[in-house]
């Protein structure tokens, strides 16, 4: 059997879809199969990632070469489609939701991470991010099986899109072998002076957009602040770092933390580190006292499990996809709720017992995801 594979976001290693598509291709890559699989690709693969015999890339782009929607769906809904069919495959599997849709003698598998254009119209402030919602969400409803990460993303298909839920399966994702890896003394002395820190802080990172919650987080860090100058529950309030590329452009889907900072006179108390490159952020996590992601919604929530499996203490918001992903493993806060918020963090904060059991409660329910399990489950749809 011939099966196709959309590994397009390859090329984005940074991004969830991203490190979905990589590790997905490096365990495909270490079971052995029969199975001829076909990678569509818009650059080639990092060199690190070896494929074996039964493996071919085919490498191509539209005449539109700037990177955006344009030729995304081009790309995606056309020239993918023409190549699927001239290679002769016989099933398919697009790792993220796209407007592929494809003839019905190919069996079409689609992984579906999340309905956030859907759910958060916002999001869909201009023309061609609507055309493209409105595409991939036709792909949706004509692919043969989909894949949802979470049973909350399961729950939203079936609830927004009415998609039959015979025709859905979980697969959890998992994240990079990276985060699996213990971090040594001096790996954190070098990411610690790099970022002019010491341990202890309190670490946010995932993004910068509006729904991951920044705002609110920065509002709540005041108010611990000044609640502490009154009762002098701590000696000082571990700083706040957060993580994420400010995009002007993305205005007015990004929070403007730096301006937040300035205009609530935290200058002195939270530092932005930018985009933080992936090799230095299992030291960022494990030398923070805890990892607070306060996001309004997610599909998965791969910062969080990251955060797990470095043995940190993880403070998450009690929505969408999170309690699942955590389970008995977090502590949960009402993300608009800023007073709860609050009290979660300070609880935490004065009390070392409980982090130290939620940091290993964590890391052991980190241990139930596998990229292993993942493709598995992908490869034994395709087969029955």
């Amino acid at each position: 059997m011939r099966i196709g594979i959309n590994a397009s976001f390859a090329r984005k290693p940074n991004t969830g879809i991203g490190q979905v598509t990589l590790n997905f291709l490096k365990e495909l890559a270490r079971q052995k199969s029969e199975y001829v699989f076909v990678l569509y690709l818009e650059e080639d693969l990092p060199a690190e990632i070896k494929l074996p015999k039964n493996f071919e890339k085919k490498i191509f782009l539209p005449v539109w070469k700037r990177d955006d929607l344009i030729r995304k769906i081009w790309w995606e809904k056309y020239q993918l489609v023409k190549h699927i069919e001239e290679d002769k495959c016989e099933a398919f599997v697009s790792l993220y939701q796209c407007p592929t849709i494809l003839p019905k003698k190919i069996e079409h598998l689609m992984v579906v991470h999340d309905l956030i254009p859907h759910i958060f119209p916002q999001y869909l402030n201009n023309a061609r991010k609507k055309a493209y919602q409105n595409f991939s969400e036709g792909a949706i409803h004509r692919a043969n099986k989909i894949i949802a990460v979470s049973s909350r993303t399961e729950k939203d298909l079936i609830k927004y899109l009415e998609i039959d839920p015979k025709n859905i399966t979980v697969a959890y994702i998992d994240v990079d072998g990276i985060f699996k890896k213990e971090v040594s003394e001096t790996q954190s002395a070098k990411v610690l002076k790099r970022y002019k820190l010491k341990p202890g802080y309190l670490y946010c990172g995932g993004g910068l957009d509006i729904r991951k919650n920044i705002e609110n987080l920065l509002i709540t860090y005041k108010s611990l602040l000044d609640r502490n100058k009154n009762d002098h529950l701590f000696a000082e309030i571990p700083k706040l770092v957060i993580s994420g590329k400010l995009m002007p452009q993305m205005a007015p889907l990004i929070t403007d933390a730096a301006k937040m900072i300035k205009e609530l006179d935290l200058t002195k108390h939270v530092r932005l580190l930018d985009m933080v490159p992936q090799e230095f952020l299992p030291a960022l996590y494990k030398n923070a006292s805890v990892f607070i992601y306060p996001s309004k919604y997610e599909g998965f929530g791969m910062p969080v499990l990251e955060a797990m499996n470095q043995g940190t203490a993880v403070i998450a918001g009690k929505n969408s996809s999170l309690p699942e992903i955590g389970c008995d493993g977090i502590l949960y806060c009402d993300p608009d709720d800023i007073q709860d918020m609050a009290m979660v963090i300070r609880n935490a904060l004065l009390k070392k017992e409980l982090r130290q059991t939620i940091a290993a409660r964590g890391k052991e329910r980190a241990k139930e995801f596998s990229w292993k399990k993942f493709t598995e489950k992908i490869l034994n749809i395709i087969e029955n």
